[in-house]
């Protein structure tokens, strides 16, 4: 069976003490995994534009794989393709482009650009150049109409001229696998990579699952709760069920695996050497 797809995503550290340690120790460390790229995730209307256009420009330069989550948000035409034209030259070859949001204070000002529209822009302005990388909502994004209209989302940000798609993170592998399903009734057939988000803090996990529409089954929810502050016992478990997901999910053919690293090496890692990967 061939190995599948692995990549990582990063978020733009806010300091300059955490941008030093994401690329002197942790980038080494998951890079020795041999992931096919990173990725650096984008703020709210580009807030964390130069945070992030450094961070991947630093990474570039030492030979690693990079991909820049790029959004509109409040920027215009000119700005957008002079950020495209930098990375270029900076021997970027691929992006996750996405609709992005707006920071607060702005959304009644500025009109959102969608990412089947900011695909089309990369096209016209950058030809074949990147390799263009989407989201996708196996459980549905919070602002879709209905589950149908949310798969015909997916499917105008491909046909516009995406590569793949990389979904939101999941613990219901029943979720993704009927999802690929709709997909492909729909007439898609790029890949769809698996979003994948280990546990370590419980807590936060639930706060930030309630707000992107990302659902924490049950049962996991009832274990974590039973273990209180025992950090040692999270973590084990934590790793234990996405481990089970993931293996379920090379099993089952899943084209590869997007880990939402937080800027940690050990839960991916431990993770990863778990898989025997």
């Amino acid at each position: 069976m061939a190995k599948p797809r692995i990549s990582f995503e990063y978020f733009p550290p806010k300091t300059d003490t955490g941008k030093d340690k994401l690329l002197s120790e942790t980038t080494p460390a998951l890079n020795e995994l041999n992931p096919e790229f990173f990725s650096v995730t984008y703020g709210a209307g580009g807030t964390t534009r130069d945070t992030t256009l450094g961070v991947v420009s630093t990474m570039r330069e030492a030979g690693i794989d990079v991909a820049p989550h790029i959004s509109f948000g409040g920027d215009d035409e000119d700005t957008m393709a002079e950020l495209l034209q930098t990375y270029k030259e900076r021997g970027i070859k691929r992006l996750v482009a996405l609709r992005g949001d707006m920071p607060s204070g702005m959304g009644a000002a500025m009109q959102l650009v969608y990412a089947n529209e900011l695909v089309e822009f990369v096209r016209d302005k950058t030809g074949d150049h990147f390799n263009i990388e989407v989201a996708a909502y196996p459980e549905i994004h919070p602002e879709s109409k209905n589950y149908d209209s949310d798969v015909q989302f997916l499917k105008k940000k491909l046909d516009a001229g995406a590569n793949s798609a990389i979904t939101q993170y999941f613990y219901n592998v029943e979720a993704y696998f009927y999802y690929l399903d709709q997909c492909m009734a729909a007439g898609i057939d790029k890949p769809i990579y698996a979003g994948i988000m280990p546990i370590t803090n419980y807590q936060n996990l639930a706060r930030f699952s309630r707000n992107c529409g990302a659902e924490i089954p049950r049962w996991i929810c009832q274990k974590m709760e039973g273990y209180g502050d025992d950090q040692e016992s999270i973590r084990q478990f934590g790793l234990e069920v996405v481990t089970q997901l993931c293996q379920t999910l090379m099993d089952s053919g899943c084209p590869g695996i997007h880990f939402y690293t937080m800027n940690q090496v050990e839960p991916t890692r431990a993770i990863y050497n778990s898989l025997g990967l």
